[in-house]
């Protein structure tokens, strides 16, 4: 279907995307790799024969070299306050569409005040947080919902066996505490909020196999961005297993080790997302493995469908607005099961 499109992968030597320019491989396209480091990327290109244009960040000659004759650009280089905007500046210069795997929330805010009403000027998509984080939990809210364009409140519940960071990880954290200095943020009353006390510490009731699980209450992640950004829904809270959290927590948690030839880990994970308006809720949930590896069909499933004309809309959007969520969710059945409202 791809034919050998070229898609420039930003970033792509690093953890995340070498298992999306692997899945590029895998559906057809022909990924071209940048980023800011030459000799990884020459080392990459020897690895998979796929071409190798660096490029900073900060030099938008270089990104323009970079993206010449792609098709579209996915950025998977962190930190996303730093690359996210520049990476936009050049696809828009490009004419070509913009997808990234950023989980930093204020990243994501920024872009999406920066950049929407260029991005509709130029009649192009420009997909942020295409990822676990945002992405995943944005397309199970939208399905949950059915339709519906409002609530009074939605919870994305992350069920994690294990969370071993990458270094990109553990980088965009470390800038998102500075900006934060310190503080944690939340999304209530319609609006970021920033607060210097401890989250609260619940029991959140998880579907089989996981049950009952010690929670960290609003450990808020991107979905508090992407979710409301097409829909109507003042509160929107997230939550990550305790255990998990502390690995985050800790500098001496290992990276990720592969379990596998793909270089998948074997940490899973259940999602279970909870819509709420009045006496009535809906949910879904989806399972599945290693929260970086399956980023790269979600981003890739996402990418494939624009350029083949399967999105929703144009202009600066989330993927549950982009997409047909339940399709969508379904079309991944070989990454993620899923269990949506009938």
């Amino acid at each position: 279907m791809a034919s050998g499109q070229q898609v420039a992968v930003y970033g792509a030597y690093g953890h995340t995307g070498r298992f999306v320019v692997a899945e590029l491989r895998e559906r057809g396209f022909s990924p071209v790799l940048s980023g800011r480091d030459a000799a990884e990327l020459e080392a990459l290109a020897r690895e998979t024969g796929a071409q190798a244009r660096p490029a900073s960040a900060d030099d938008a000659a270089a990104l323009d070299r970079a993206l010449a004759g792609a098709s579209a650009v996915v950025n998977c280089a962190g930190p996303f306050a730093v690359t996210a905007a520049p990476v936009i500046e050049a696809a828009l210069r490009a004419g070509i569409p913009y997808l990234d795997v950023a989980a930093e929330i204020e990243a994501n805010a920024d872009t999406f005040e920066r950049f929407a009403e260029r991005a509709l000027e130029a009649e192009t998509v420009v997909v942020p947080a295409m990822a676990f984080f945002g992405g995943l939990g944005d397309l199970l809210v939208t399905a949950a919902m059915g339709g519906r364009t409002a609530a009074d409140e939605v919870h994305v519940a992350y069920g994690l066996s294990s969370w071993h960071p990458t270094a990109g990880t553990r980088t965009a954290g470390a800038v998102s505490r500075q900006r934060r200095d310190g503080r944690r943020v939340v999304r209530t009353g319609g609006r970021l909020e920033y607060r210097a006390d401890e989250p609260p510490t619940l029991e959140w009731r998880f579907p089989a196999p996981l049950g009952p699980r010690t929670v960290i209450g609003e450990f808020t992640m991107a979905d508090v961005v992407t979710v409301p950004s097409h829909l109507s829904v003042p509160e929107v809270r997230t939550y990550m297993t305790a255990d998990a959290a502390r690995d985050i927590a800790s500098p001496r948690t290992p990276p990720p080790a592969a379990a596998d030839p793909s270089g998948r880990s074997d940490q899973t994970f259940l999602v279970d997302v909870v819509a709420r308006s009045g006496s009535e809720e809906w949910r879904a949930v989806a399972r599945g493995r290693d929260i970086y590896a399956v980023t790269a069909p979600l981003v890739v499933e996402a990418l494939e469908r624009v350029l083949t004309g399967r999105a929703e809309t144009y202009g600066f959007v989330s993927a549950g607005e982009a997409f047909d969520a339940p399709d969508f969710l379904r079309a991944l059945s070989a990454h993620l099961t899923v269990e949506l409202p009938s």
